[in-house]
């Protein structure tokens, strides 16, 4: 059986993974009666409720003969270290283009990867079926990026096929009228122009993971695609470490592919991208080899991190009534555990009950807490920082290309905030209403810009970001909050004679029935200082009854915040508490007296 390896690739929700559902409805791959979920390929709860995808994923569909090997990628720069990666398992790419929004920020950096590595690219423009299309502005927006990027004159050369997969149809027509209720011609495109891989089975082998798996069963599970020669399932085979050094194993598992499903299979020959268990630390990058033909491949480049955190154990006084795993040993297990499989993550210990995780980005991290935070655990973790590193005797910090969309009643308020923010205006283009405006933007400078943003356009602005290269520190003063905040001086419940006594204070997060600690944080303040207040207090009760009967407390509905939310808004003198039942933002000195004490002395 023929086979064809190609990478989908595109900006975030422009349709990768709902293409690749209807490819594997389409196609001979799954039985009559097997359903297939919408977006079957996101498995990870957080994948299917935010539509993104956070892990490649690997799949393969059997059509006319041929077996094609499709990996769904993420669209998102904070897992753009996945993106790379893949190119190497691949001989070709679909880059999937929304027919209305065209070339985006993630557009240009996983084309750039793919044309990097020499791949051929099929181009599909999504979407097809919505009124507001502009398929010819597109099209030229593709071909111009494609210039930029320097593809060469046969990538240049790319062939184009029209989709809505929403709606299971496909054409090779710009015209609408002949979409039809198949995914044949973008099939028939992979087998036509997606060349075939080098399938040298008869020299020695070559088998170098691009991706990593984990599971409690067999530990490490290393996925890329066999270079050349066969593997064997049981086979003794040396695997050429990434420091030089050779170490023998033997191979327990192998695993291939089809459908949703991962298949154990005997052996595997040149070309075919499988998935090998037997070392327990293998990693990304390094070679497995027959034993005695020790011949590593080119190490593959893992993106360096460029945000951190401290995660740290729960100290607040609620520690310990809502989590299941609470303690630093559990803490450290579960944080080694994600390195296991994530190799864009990086843990060191900070002191006995802390650690600092550094990742490659707000959503990176956020989304490692989420999964923790669901499977129990409680912890407490500080505002993200960039990592600042040294490049030729200078000090640089991470920038990043920021593209955004908002209507034209925003822009002056977005243009004045990113000023501020030390970011640097590269374009802008208006369309329709529409104002699109290209920044360059120390990575810090969007920490805590997101909640600021939506406010600013009315939840109507969409922004993109992507990582751009690492350049000299820049002397804006960015990242710590202007507003100060309402903290809670007592221990108890909320009440509502208390909240309701502190509405013309500023804005609340919490509502009456809420239980606070003391030096929680409850709301935010209208002045740009701290304020310590009683939100527990009830009203004196008299025997004295009064002329004006009370007045029931009618309070405005308090602001609920996510944890992305939280996490931009907190200061470097604050911390969030995450357990399984909520999200509390607090002071990382809960007595107010100290905390007094430690603000007098640090601002004399």
């Amino acid at each position: 059986m023929e086979i064809r390896n190609v990478a989908i690739i595109a900006h975030v929700d422009h349709g990768k993974t709902t293409l690749v559902d209807e490819l594997l409805k389409q196609s001979d791959t799954l039985r009559e009666n097997q359903h297939i979920d919408d977006r079957a390929m996101d498995s990870n709860a957080i994948e299917k409720e935010r539509g993104i995808t956070i892990l490649a994923k690997t799949t393969a569909i059997n059509y006319k003969g041929y077996r094609i090997n499709i990996l769904d990628t993420p669209g998102h720069a904070d897992f753009g270290g996945e993106v790379e990666r893949i190119m190497h398992m691949v001989d070709g790419v679909l880059l999937v283009v929304d027919a209305y929004e065209g070339t985006m920020p993630q557009t240009r950096f996983v084309l750039k990867k793919a044309l990097e590595a020499g791949l051929k690219p099929i181009v599909a423009i999504n979407k097809v079926d919505k009124p507001s299309t502009r398929i010819d502005e597109v099209l030229d927006e593709v071909l111009e990026l494609f210039i930029e990027l320097g593809a060469d004159d046969s990538q240049l050369d790319f062939p184009v096929v029209y989709v809505s997969a929403l709606n299971g149809t496909s054409s090779l027509s710009k015209d609408l009228s002949t979409q039809e209720h198949t995914m044949d011609p973008v099939l028939d495109m992979i087998v036509k122009h997606i060349p075939a891989p080098n399938t040298d089975s008869t020299s020695s082998l070559q088998f170098q993971p691009a991706l990593l798996d984990y599971n409690d069963y067999v530990g490490r599970i290393g996925i890329g695609r066999v270079a050349r020669g066969t593997i064997k399932e049981n086979e003794m085979v040396s695997c050429v470490r990434l420091d030089g050094s050779i170490k023998q194993f033997r191979i327990q598992k192998l695993f291939g592919f089809l459908g949703l499903k991962r298949i154990e299979i005997k052996e595997a020959h040149a070309g075919e991208i499988i998935a090998i268990s037997g070392l327990p630390d293998i990693s990304v990058g390094e070679t497995v080899c027959d034993i005695g033909k020790e011949e590593a491949l080119p190490i593959l480049r893992i993106d360096e991190p460029t945000l951190q955190m401290t995660f740290g154990v729960n100290t607040s006084p609620f520690a310990g009534r809502e989590g299941k795993f609470v303690t630093a040993r559990k803490l450290e297990e579960r944080l080694m555990k994600e390195t296991q499989r994530d190799v864009s993550l990086r843990v060191r210990q900070n002191d006995t009950e802390s650690w600092i995780v550094s990742g490659r980005g707000e959503l990176h991290l956020s989304i490692l807490i989420e999964n923790m935070r669901r499977e129990g655990y409680e912890m407490q973790v500080s505002k993200p920082e960039v990592i600042i590193k040294e490049v030729d005797g200078v000090n640089c910090e991470p920038y990043e290309d920021l593209q955004i969309e908002v209507p034209e009643e925003n822009v002056g308020a977005v243009i004045e905030a990113l000023g501020t923010r030390g970011a640097v205006m590269d374009s802008m283009t208006n369309h329709e209403n529409q104002v699109r405006l290209v920044y360059t933007i120390p990575s810090r400078g969007l920490i805590g810009f997101m909640t600021d943003f939506m406010t600013m356009t009315k939840g109507y602005g969409i922004i993109n970001h992507t990582f751009k290269d690492y350049m000299p520190v820049s002397d804006a003063v960015v990242g710590e909050r202007k507003q100060g905040v309402l903290v809670s001086m007592e221990n108890g419940k909320a009440s509502a004679y208390g909240l309701g006594q502190l509405e013309d204070r500023g804005v609340m997060f919490i509502e009456p029935g809420f239980e606070v600690y003391e030096g929680m944080i409850v709301g935010e303040n209208n002045r740009e200082n701290d304020l310590a207040v009683n939100v527990v207090k009830q009203k004196q009760q008299t025997n004295t009854r009064s002329a004006g009967k009370d007045h029931t407390v009618v309070l405005k509905r308090p602001r609920k915040l996510s944890l992305e939310v939280c996490l931009d808004y907190i200061n470097s003198d604050e911390l969030v508490e995450i357990t399984p039942e909520a999200y509390r933002m607090r002071k990382r000195i809960l007595n107010t007296e100290e905390r007094k004490k430690f603000d007098a002395r640090k601002n004399s």
